[in-house]
């Protein structure tokens, strides 16, 4: 039981995450690395049977986070990075903002040898986007380009949409993708298999002649609500709707996860944004009707030259083994609207 709720599935998967971070939380406090130097030669339950022994201490963290002095502490630091800087793309004033305030927390906290270290980062900038559906109707969807995707020309890209579930179908329909935009509806397994479409799609549609690409967000579920259906700018016929202020769909309950993708040398740069998992559901099934679906696309994504930045770098000296050295790094910016923190 937490907080008086019965463990559902998910919950123990999470507190399983947060038990693999304590292991290494617990070697960066005693200096000592759980896993060596050099490739681990250890079977799988050797590695369970080891953390498996640091359960009790794991408990006590975990305690601590939830129910000690230290509950809410983390949901509170990330609120207030989401309240009052806001997105913090990589290049960005909102990046700065959030490391000055990451620093002051690292002091406040008690930490050693809080300083930044200076570092150039890559600056782009997502600019106005939209993406509208002008056939079979009229539907604006939302979206979010994918960083370091370049924009569209000013009046976008109309073109006609080819759908497919994986790149080997993408390649038995190579020749129908020409001078269309392609839209990936990847079934969602497990994110390292859906993360490979956000981070080469666009490259394998331009082999094949496609214009630009939009992808399934790399998600297990999303959230289109009431109010996004049927209160949105662009509705071609408006007549039905409640009588109320028109409201973005792009900017509230939709839910999109997406990230960096990379381009290829030699293959030409597209164009490309993550779509809803029921748009793409959506396209998919009007496809498989025969429907012939084209959307209007633009994007004022643009990357600059790199940005000055800063690292920011913290110690806590081992208890047991001061002399030796552990790494935890956490991922400070990112790329969605929708702001989280990540550990690498």
């Amino acid at each position: 039981m937490i907080l008086g709720r019965k463990l559902t599935g998910k919950t123990m998967k999470f507190l399983l995450f947060i038990l693999f971070s304590v292991v290494h939380l617990l070697s960066l406090a005693s200096g000592k690395a759980i896993y060596g130097n050099g490739p681990s030669q250890r079977t799988l339950q050797e590695v369970k049977e080891e953390i498996a022994r640091y359960g009790d201490v794991a408990k006590s963290i975990i305690n601590l986070s939830v129910y000690g002095k230290a509950q809410n502490r983390s949901y509170e630091r990330l609120a207030l990075l989401v309240d009052t800087v806001g997105p913090r793309l990589s290049g960005s004033k909102n990046l700065e903002k959030a490391i000055e305030i990451m620093q002051q927390n690292l002091k406040g906290d008690g930490l050693e040898n809080v300083h930044l270290e200076p570092v150039k980062i890559p600056h782009w900038e997502r600019g106005e986007e939209s993406a509208v559906m002008l056939e079979p109707r009229i539907h604006k969807m939302a979206i979010l380009g994918l960083g370091s995707s370049i924009g569209t020309p000013p009046e976008g890209i109309t073109a006609e949409v080819l759908v497919v579930t994986s790149f080997d179908e993408l390649q038995r329909r190579g020749p129908d993708a020409e001078g269309k935009i392609v839209v990936y509806n990847q079934p969602y397994t497990n994110y390292s298999a859906a993360v490979q479409y956000r981070m080469e799609g666009a490259v394998e549609a331009a082999k094949v002649g496609a214009l630009a690409s939009l992808i399934r967000s790399v998600a297990s579920f999303s959230i289109y609500s009431w109010t996004d259906l049927f209160v949105g700018k662009g509705v071609e016929d408006d007549s039905h709707l409640p009588d109320r202020e028109p409201i973005d769909i792009s900017v509230i309950g939709s839910y999109l996860v997406e990230g960096i993708q990379e381009y290829q040398n030699g293959v030409p740069k597209i164009p490309t944004a993550c779509i809803t998992v029921e748009d793409a559901e959506m396209m998919s099934r009007m496809a498989s009707h025969g429907n012939r679906i084209v959307i209007q696309l633009k994007m004022g994504a643009k990357s600059y030259p790199d940005a000055d930045s800063f690292n920011t770098v913290a110690e806590i000296t081992g208890s047991k083994y001061p002399e030796q050295v552990r790494w935890t790094v956490w991922e400070q910016d990112v790329v969605v609207k929708f702001q989280f923190l990540e550990t690498v």
